[in-house]
């Protein structure tokens, strides 16, 4: 059963059976009048509640603002550059760690949370855990781990652990079927059955 359109669904329950990107998430809201700001998780909420009617202006979601103004984008960084809460990994940050780390730099998503959960420390401070994240990788059991709200990284994962045999192509082909499906949720897992509907 293919997915409907959100505009033939009329209640949350089968809303939430579905998979949404978060372009799809912001779109809905921006055309049922609903701020359209914050995390996937965010959005989904506010569409929830406007289902059953429990959204309000004074309920909404709201999205926390930055406190700082430091602009990432645009200042001077050295070692001593306190991260801020409004950290940003554009070209700018992404320039400076590349002139600063020895190895070849890749702004993963481990890195970036970590970024991302140690406002107050240096920009010295992020390398030296850089390094102790990268290092993580010489060990044989090591095993990456992903943020919740990254599904896609997720799912492709535990695809290739389970059959490495298989390609980054396969993994993606099969994600691309399985978000069509009715998923618990709207989260989109992998599951060892899955490889039955490449066949």
């Amino acid at each position: 059963m293919p997915r409907p359109d959100f505009s033939e669904i009329t209640t949350e329950k089968v809303f939430n059976q579905w998979y949404w990107t978060k372009e799809e998430l912001i779109s809905i809201c921006k055309n049922a009048q609903l701020p359209f700001s914050g995390s996937k998780d965010d959005l989904r909420q506010r569409i929830s509640q406007a289902f059953d009617s429990t959204y309000t202006k004074d309920k909404k979601v709201k999205s926390k603002k930055a406190a700082s103004k430091f602009n990432w984008a645009k200042e001077k960084l050295q070692l001593s550059t306190i991260i801020t809460d409004n950290v940003s990994f554009g070209p700018n940050f992404r320039n400076f760690m590349q002139a600063n780390i020895d190895r070849k730099f890749s702004c993963h998503s481990d890195f970036m949370d970590w970024v991302k959960a140690n406002i107050g420390k240096t920009l010295a401070d992020a390398i030296v855990q850089w390094n102790i994240l990268e290092d993580r990788k010489k060990d044989p059991d090591f095993r990456r781990e992903i943020a919740n709200h990254n599904r896609l990284s997720l799912y492709v994962r535990d695809f290739l652990e389970d059959h490495p045999e298989k390609s980054f192509k396969d993994a993606l082909r099969l994600w691309n079927i399985k978000k069509q499906l009715p998923v618990q949720n709207g989260m989109v897992k992998y599951d060892t059955k899955d490889i039955e509907l490449l066949s």
